[in-house]
This record gives C-alpha cells, sequence and structure tokens, in this order.
C-alpha cells in the first residue's frame, strides 16, 4: 500500500519597502488605516486559502531588500513586493528581481497613477509579470492568488 506523501507547500516571499512599517500612522488619508500587521494577517489568510506559505517581511534599507530578493533564487517559488519608494528608484532592485528569474507581482496600495508625475513609473515593473495597485491592502491577496496561479500553472 502506498502511503501519502505531504507535498511542501510552494514558499512566496512577501516584501515590503521603506516606510510600509509606518502604515496606519503615515497618511491615512492616502495609505488607509491598516497597519503592517494587518497587511501580514491578510496574506496569512490568503496563503491559507492557496495552500502557499509565506516569508512577509520588511525594511526600511535598499541593501537589505536587493540582498532578500537574491535569497529568493532556489528558495521561493514567487515573490510579491511593495517596493514603496524604492520602486520609483532603484535600478538595483530592479536588477536583482531580474537576476533571480521568479514571477513577480508589484504591489502599492494607493493608485500610483492618480499621484505625483514622478511615482507613476515604477523600475520593479520591468521585472514583474504584473502590477496591481489602488485596492489598498487587498491588493496584495490579489498579488498572492496571481503568484499561486503562475506557480502552478508552470507546475
Amino acid at each position: 500500500m502506498l502511503s501519502a506523501v505531504p507535498m511542501k507547500r510552494p514558499l512566496i516571499v512577501v516584501l515590503n519597502g521603506p516606510n510600509l512599517n509606518m502604515l496606519g500612522l503615515r497618511q491615512p488619508d492616502i495609505y488607509g488605516a491598516a497597519t503592517l500587521d494587518d497587511v501580514e494577517q491578510l496574506c496569512l489568510q490568503a496563503a491559507e486559502r492557496l495552500d502557499v506559505t509565506i516569508d512577509f517581511r520588511q525594511t526600511n534599507g535598499e541593501g537589505e531588500l536587493v540582498s532578500w530578493v537574491q535569497e529568493c533564487r532556489g528558495r521561493a517559488s514567487g515573490i510579491v513586493i511593495n517596493p514603496a519608494a524604492y520602486g520609483h528608484t532603484s535600478i538595483a532592485l530592479l536588477d536583482a528581481l531580474l537576476a533571480v528569474e521568479l514571477p513577480v507581482i508589484e504591489v502599492h496600495m494607493s493608485n500610483i497613477h492618480r499621484r505625483e508625475a514622478f511615482r507613476h513609473h515604477t523600475y520593479v515593473s520591468q521585472a514583474a509579470r504584473g502590477v496591481i495597485c489602488g485596492l489598498g491592502i487587498r491588493g496584495y491577496a490579489h498579488a498572492l492568488q496571481a503568484v499561486a496561479d503562475m506557480i502552478e500553472d508552470e507546475g
């Protein structure tokens, strides 16, 4: 009789850039009242529903964010990233995302296209298969769904 071998759940790394640790305090008229802990709980619930595992992180440091992206190669099945301001400025982050060769979805809580002109372009979008913006924290759940679908499709 064959015994069932438990399948390892795919790992999706959820990365958050600068100032997202200030969610709930910083510009609630733009970003809402939810905290980063609320975002993590939403992601954990979505991950359970999607049968994936997440590693949820936040940093204010560009170099640390780049290092975390590099660590994903060979470890993770996909990346959800809210690069925050680094999306608009960091070629290093773009290069790291291109190097890991994983499905990437970029998330922004606000609609960056309805804001200042400098926010309309992101370098990260050149590495991302999709960009979700303007949906508040719900955008993270949609991003996890998209990456989980990509992982399944590439199976």
